[in-house]
């Protein structure tokens, strides 16, 4: 399935070709970095992939499964902060995905955690909304254009 993708624009939003952004990862590659890992994650979740994103996360948190069936269409990625210390790391993202009328959201405080060369995702803190933004705005949806030219209904 990845494939089809591989000379589409990245889901995770680095503007990046997605064979030489998370395909490699998805496909087996270490994250070099905890952002790379949440970007990769995020990839995931818009391309449907539970078993990656259940082999990324750390096993001491990690559900005995997961079901993508009721995701959200997400839309974009935003990236606020990420750190890295050591072996440990911090992402704060916002995820946007698209309601009937808006757009809604879920931002994260993730943390991760190094382990044999390895990152993984350990836990996060989540918060959630909707918002409808202005004309004038830069659209969620990761286009680049203003949303009264893009998604304005």
């Amino acid at each position: 399935m990845t494939d089809d993708f591989a000379s589409t624009l990245c889901p995770c939003g680095s503007r990046a070709l997605y064979a030489q952004c998370c395909q490699p990862l998805h496909q087996g590659e270490s994250a070099l970095s905890p952002e790379t890992l949440m970007r990769s994650r995020y990839a995931a979740f818009v391309l449907n992939l539970p078993e990656y994103i259940l082999t990324t996360w750390h096993p001491r948190t990690r559900p005995g499964s997961l079901s993508l069936e009721d995701s959200p269409d997400w839309v974009s990625l935003q990236i606020l902060n990420s750190t890295e210390n050591g072996e440990q790391g911090t992402v704060h993202f916002r995820a946007n995905y698209r309601l009937a009328q808006s757009f809604g959201f879920l931002e994260e405080r993730s943390n991760f955690l190094k382990e044999n060369g390895h990152w993984y995702y350990l836990q996060g803190e989540t918060s959630e909304g909707q918002f409808k933004p202005g004309r004038n705005e830069t659209c969620p949806c990761g286009s680049g254009r203003k949303y009264k030219t893009c998604c304005h209904k």
